[in-house]
């Protein structure tokens, strides 16, 4: 994938995320600096997402740990779980707030 590609997936991605938290009513606050979106909660913890464009990869650390995502299939995976990137951020966004996170 070359890097065109890789900002385009990558921006429909965090799009998805930021429409998720608006519509889904948990109290989570985001913004967009640069190459990382930061997830912010009520108990002043945070979601850091960031791109790692010379890996094509994207990143997100949490009170779980670190994650590393590479695209295969048409999709985000967890290089550590198989898990989808989109499933993974809402896992975790329920983990910070508190209450259940779907969108």
């Amino acid at each position: 994938m070359n890097a065109s590609e890789y900002h385009d997936l990558v921006d429909a991605e965090w799009m998805a995320i930021e429409e998720g938290i608006d519509e889904c009513g948990a109290d989570i606050d985001y913004e967009t600096s640069g190459n990382v979106l930061t997830l912010d909660f009520e108990d002043r913890s945070q979601i850091i997402i960031n791109r790692q464009e010379p890996m094509s990869e994207i990143w997100l650390a949490s009170k779980s740990g670190g994650f590393h995502f590479g695209y295969k299939d048409g999709k985000w995976l967890c290089s550590k779980t198989d898990m989808e990137f989109s499933d993974m951020v809402k896992q975790e966004c329920s983990k910070h707030a508190g209450e259940a996170v779907n969108w």
